[in-house]
């Protein structure tokens, strides 16, 4: 049977990550990239796709599972009638190849013990070569090379192009298994102890949460969400992905599959946010400096999106021989939406460099010279219609939320020049810019009627993203017009208690066919709109309710389904993590920026 999405735990490297089932199956990883091809991908196929199963001989699910206080270390129990075994995973920090451990741990009695690795190159698409080599296992195929080995050695056999183990563990007794990665030209990498990595791993997420500035009332699942973020980023660049996964479905045998393996620039400015705010400077930094070196260029180049080092190049690509998870296919690598032109982007990143400034990350020397051009190319480009936040496959509209970031751009700029005389640039053009914007907004995207803000230009539809208008201080929270476009949002959007981004009924806007789930983010954007515009305790019993959907290890998809009660899209999602942090610090008063 296909498993529930939050069925599945995350543990990572800064690097890469996997999720590991509740019957102990590693049945997602992908090495030695977030966007690398996975070696096991039973997670959008069958088990043959690759998958590493390591539980009690005939067990099914777990009896409980939790991460170790404040870490990304993974603890499953399985209470058996024979005994009790712990399984703990996780991946070390990276030293020089990517690791995964897995160490079983005695409780009581005795258990035995068997596994099944099926390792499968290239999203299950190639069975490598296994053989032996000074007492382990090596899986060889193309580029990649894969050694499995245990301390203390335990049985292992090949059967039916897997790797099968058998061994009894008794109360006190620990068996450890690392399955390292390497270039298959390149010579085994050093073996790293599992004990002492695990040690060391347990330190290093303790010490790094213990960073957190947050003590308001929701900190453990705020805390939780900042390990996942920190789970999400590529270490080397600083960049932060969406998901570490592709194509798992925003409807249940549904096609609304895409990849999430890459960082959106539109995650930038709620990035920064929720970093600076709980103490993260230097990841905040970091964050900052990746997204200086991804959109320095053509201004007319910027992407909405780049690979976790900054590449451009992110073809969209079906991979046939995956059926897809429960059935939806396609599964997809890559992404279109890439080369789609969204207005709101340039807003997003003008305000994260400048809630950078503001918290006193000191400037790169080109950075202000950068806003500039892009800033230009924005006020020849803004009147344009284009493919909104949202990434519509339809067609290009005037989407309000495009033209609130586009004055959202122009505001901040003028705001940095009247902070910084020193800084170049002309202050009365661009307020002329912010003015024309702010005023063309209000007249076309208005719809008196109704008295709210619609999704776009003369459309009937509603938008879950005009929320923003008053956090990003396009009008203040108690204008007559943000009140009634967070009671119209409420009224049509609404769906189990929770929102959708948009209506998917009818001729939908985004070009697509089928429906999807309440999209999480947009309901902690909800928290904040009731909070903005005096409904403090509606907007308190909403984040109740959705702190209460995270999983049994407090994490997140990006779409919640309240008919059926289960997570959808990909899992853990960033900015569903984001949305979270965000709303709790508003809630707790600790928000610097509560309405600009």
């Amino acid at each position: 049977m296909t498993r529930r999405i939050d069925d599945y735990a995350l543990i990572g490297d800064l690097q890469t990550a996997a999720l590991v089932g509740r019957d102990g199956s590693v049945d997602w990883l992908c090495l030695p990239r977030f966007d690398s091809a996975a070696c096991f991908a039973a997670l959008l196929g069958e088990e043959d796709n690759g998958h590493w199963r390591l539980a009690p001989q005939g067990a099914g699910s777990c009896t409980s599972r939790r991460y170790a206080e404040d870490s990304l270390v993974l603890e499953t129990l399985w209470e058996t009638r024979t005994g009790t075994v712990k399984v703990v995973d996780f991946m070390p920090h990276r030293d020089q190849a990517p690791d995964l451990v897995r160490i079983v741990e005695g409780v009581s009695g005795s258990v035995e013990m068997s596994g099944v690795l099926r390792l499968r190159f290239d999203y299950g698409s190639i069975v490598p070569w296994m053989r032996r080599a000074d007492g382990h296992r090596v899986a060889v195929a193309g580029p990649d090379s894969v050694w499995l080995r245990s301390e203390p050695p335990v049985k292992t056999w090949g059967q039916r192009f897997s790797t099968c183990s058998s061994f009894t563990v008794d109360a006190g007794q620990r068996v450890a298994f690392v399955l390292t990665w390497h270039p298959s030209h390149e010579p085994r990498p050093t073996l790293v102890d599992p004990f002492e990595a695990l040690e060391h791993s347990l330190a290093d997420w303790r010490e790094w949460a213990a960073r957190c500035t947050y003590r308001g009332p929701h900190r453990d699942a705020v805390v939780r969400s900042l390990i996942t973020l920190k789970a999400l980023t590529y270490a080397p660049t600083g960049g932060i992905v969406a998901a570490p996964t592709t194509s798992l479905p925003e409807e249940i045998g549904g096609v609304r599959n895409w990849d999430y393996r890459a960082c959106w620039l539109r995650d930038s400015a709620f990035t920064l946010g929720a970093l600076l705010s709980t103490g993260y400077v230097d990841e905040a930094r970091a964050w900052r400096d990746w997204l200086l070196r991804a959109v320095a260029g053509d201004p007319a180049d910027l992407q909405i999106m780049y690979g976790p080092a900054g590449e451009r190049r992110l073809p969209e690509t079906e991979l046939p021989w995956l059926r897809g998870y429960a059935d939806s296919a396609p599964v997809r690598t890559g992404n279109a939406a890439v080369d789609q032109l969204q207005i709101d982007v340039y807003g997003e990143v003008l305000d994260s460099l400048n809630r950078a400034r503001e918290a006193g990350i000191p400037a790169k020397p080109h950075a202000w010279n950068l806003q500039l051009s892009l800033l230009g190319f924005l006020e020849s480009t803004w009147r344009e219609p284009d493919e909104g936040l949202w990434e519509v496959r339809g067609p290009r509209r005037h989407f309000t939320h495009s033209k609130v970031m586009a004055w959202v751009a122009a505001d901040r700029a003028v705001r940095t020049l009247e902070g910084d005389p020193s800084l170049r640039g002309d202050v009365t053009r661009w307020r002329a810019m912010r003015d024309e914007i702010h005023a063309e907004v209000c007249a076309k995207a208005y719809d008196p009627e109704r008295g709210t803000f619609t999704q776009a230009y003369g459309s009937r539809e509603l938008d879950a993203a005009t929320l923003l208008i008053p956090r990003v201080g396009f009008l203040p929270p108690d204008d007559p017009r943000v009140v009634g476009t967070v009671e119209a949002v409420q009224a049509e959007l609404l769906h189990g208690g929770l929102l959708r981004r948009y209506s998917t009924a009818g001729a939908s806007v985004d070009g697509l066919p089928g429906e999807e789930g309440t999209f999480l983010v947009c309901s902690f954007w909800l928290v904040d709109a009731l909070r903005l515009t005096g409904r403090v305790a509606e907007a308190r019993e909403l984040f109740e309710r959705l702190v209460g959907l995270c999983s049994d290890v407090g994490l997140l998809a990006e779409e919640y389904d309240p008919v059926t009660g289960q997570q959808l899209g990909n899992f853990p999602q960033a900015f569903s993590h984001l949305g979270l942090v965000g709303a709790a610090l508003a809630l707790s008063d600790e928000d610097p920026n509560p309405a600009r």
